[in-house]
């Protein structure tokens, strides 16, 4: 039978004789008056009344209390909860007994020297060791991982205050709090309290979870458990741990009071400048931790902006990872050269490049000790693609990555669909770059609109991207190109258009840039100076 609250106010008298089960001392009374026999559950009230314990299981062991004095656990408290010594298979074994809410005896659980465990009785009715002790609410009860620290943690506190075990460790904590949340809800707090290994953390979690917003608080210890504190004379630290535990809130949920430090540490965001002043106008710059999404259609210079892009990073100083999936890493390495030496390698022999500018080229670029290339062709699964973009970033020093292109990932992953393909592969990708805080720099391709084609100059728009609608969601700026390669004049130039700007908002057209077939260069230009470019 739990006791009341006045019983557990009262004070330990005497241990006497119980009319039930016939012990010698099992029986302890208090000076109000009451009596509890922590061997069979025989309990007498204040008040003179008698409640006689349910039918125990058969082939209980008899127990002997005494100290623990190797974990510093005084023999009144092993009385209290009815944790004793007894003889099982020719050893001598720890034995907690385990009570229904009537206060019957219904399983002993057995602690051997190997700490193996054994259950003698109905296992399937161990609950929340301790509970029979406590009534129903109160300010505060703590939760430990096992029958040990539970002791521990109340003989801290003088056995007075509310504290309960798990039956089976941190493995079967959770399902033994949720068969037991009506009764702890009762309680104002509850405190977990459970070993500090992963294990133990991972299922207080899981425990806290199941408890009514605002209730549950996981507890830190600065060693292992309850009772490695109490055996080291730290039982102070260990109620000041109950004390100080935090209440538990879900991974991501942050109360904006809290923010006031992280809002003024940084006031400004650093930023790398775009090879172009009018999309620096726009968007401020590219910055770490951010996706950029360029996106044209067929034939519109993706290619060409991205490399100009490399380069101008690459003379900033900056390590720039490449991972380009439809050429080899010898087209890449080229392509960076020709623009440094604004000779496009398929005119090397026709202007007479020599071998010595190639190198001062390579060295420049290239082989600067700044530039990682991703040495593969065709598709590769999310995973690898993830594993390469983290060691380039973590592994080779990257800040800025650049991925071309996305639809390529996942065309040879089976036949899966092609859109859930490109969500998974987006959203592992947002969570990678918020990981590793890198610049991100996606090349996606578009689907083909109604009406006038983007081959033709038709305008792009965040609709228009082939796949998914991730690839808008997750990214912070998405930049489109557009070009007319049907007009004579025009076919050269490419205009570009921001589509999103989650930085500053400020979207449209930002700038034109202009190709020179003889250099390879692209340049930003001004429509109203046509007469003055030479080509």
């Amino acid at each position: 039978m739990p006791l009341t609250h006045s019983d557990q106010d009262s004070n330990f008298i005497a241990h006497e004789p119980c009319p039930s089960c016939n012990s010698k001392d099992n029986l302890a009374r208090y000076d109000d008056g009451h009596a509890y026999c922590f061997g069979c559950g025989h309990y007498e009230s204040a008040e003179g009344e008698v409640t006689a314990p349910t039918t125990s299981p058969s082939g209980v062991l008899p127990m002997d209390y005494r100290d623990l004095s190797k974990r510093q656990i005084t023999e009144e408290t092993c009385r209290k909860f009815g944790y004793g010594l007894s003889q099982w298979k020719g050893q001598t074994v720890q034995v907690a007994n385990y009570h229904d809410d009537d206060g019957g005896l219904v399983a002993q659980k057995i602690r051997t020297r190997s700490k193996e465990f054994n259950i003698l009785g109905e296992g399937r009715r161990l609950g929340l060791w301790g509970k029979r002790l406590w009534g129903q609410g109160g300010k505060r009860i703590v939760i430990t991982e096992g029958e040990l620290d539970a002791m521990s943690v109340s003989q801290a506190q003088g056995n007075r205050w509310p504290v309960v075990s798990v039956p089976s460790g941190a493995q079967g904590a959770a399902k033994a709090v949720q068969r037991q949340l009506e009764w702890l809800e009762t309680y104002e707090q509850v405190v977990f309290m459970f070993d500090q290994d992963e294990p133990g953390q991972k299922a207080a979690v899981e425990c806290a979870m199941q408890l009514s917003p605002g209730k549950a608080a996981i507890a830190s210890l600065p060693l292992k458990d309850a009772s490695e504190m109490l055996v080291a004379g730290r039982s102070k630290e260990l109620i000041s741990a109950m004390w100080e535990a935090r209440p538990y809130r879900p991974d991501g949920v942050v109360p904006g009071e809290e923010l006031w430090d992280k809002i003024i540490e940084e006031t400004e965001v650093e930023s790398v400048e775009y090879p172009w002043a009018g999309l620096n106008a726009k968007t401020y710059g590219m910055r770490q931790g951010e996706v950029v999404t360029l996106t044209s259609g067929t034939g519109q210079g993706k290619s060409s902006v991205i490399r100009e892009w490399q380069l101008w990073l690459l003379n900033q100083g900056l390590t720039v990872g490449v991972v380009a999936l439809e050429e080899n890493v010898k087209q890449s390495a080229r392509a960076l050269m020709g623009l440094y030496l604004q000779c496009p390698p398929h005119k090397w022999n026709e202007q007479r490049i020599t071998e010595e500018q190639k190198r001062q080229a390579f060295e420049a670029t290239v082989g600067n000790g700044r530039c990682v290339l991703y040495d593969h062709w065709g598709s590769l699964d999310s995973e690898n693609l993830l594993s390469r973009v983290r060691y380039m970033a973590r592994g080779m020093g990257c800040t800025h990555i650049f991925l071309d292109h996305l639809s390529i990932v996942v065309s040879g992953i089976g036949d899966g669909d092609e859109r859930r393909l490109i969500d998974n592969t987006m959203t592992k990708l947002r969570s990678l770059v918020e990981e590793l805080q890198i610049a991100l720099v996606i090349v996606s391709h578009l689907k083909r609109p109604e009406g006038r084609s983007h081959e033709e100059g038709g305008q792009v728009s965040l609709a228009h991207l082939r796949g998914s609608g991730a690839i808008a969601q997750l990214s912070d700026i998405c930049i489109g190109l557009e070009r007319d390669q049907q007009d004579a004049d025009l076919k050269n130039t490419t205009s570009l258009r921001v589509l999103k700007n989650r930085y500053t908002g400020d979207t449209g057209l930002c700038c034109s840039v202009k190709y020179n077939p003889l250099t390879g260069r692209l340049s930003e230009w001004d429509e109203q100076d046509v007469d003055d470019v030479p080509f």
